[in-house]
């Protein structure tokens, strides 16, 4: 799978997981070049609080396009260490 934004591939991996319909990408797979830190965190009720990355290809900004959970809850393990993508990025085979 590939995460594709603007026409550049921000992760890919044959090793994702699918929560809720996202393709959870190992974060090892991403190019960290592509992402910025941000200040947005969101809680979910079973998987625990979100952090997000602000996504950036040839100076055009996506904020808070890629999230992770830091610190899943117990019953969420499947995301940890794992990001997914929204906000116009395609993930595609």
């Amino acid at each position: 799978m590939k995460a594709v934004w603007n026409g550049t591939v921000i992760a890919e991996s044959d090793d994702t997981v699918v929560v809720e319909g996202n393709h959870y990408f190992p974060v090892e797979s991403l190019d960290r070049g592509l992402l910025e830190d941000s200040e947005t965190h969101t809680t979910c009720g079973w998987k625990g609080q979100a952090s997000y990355w602000t996504v950036v290809v040839d100076g055009e900004r996506n904020p808070d396009a890629a999230w992770y959970y830091p610190a899943p809850k117990d019953g969420a393990e499947q995301v940890a260490g794992r990001v997914a993508f929204w906000r116009g990025v395609q993930v595609v085979p």
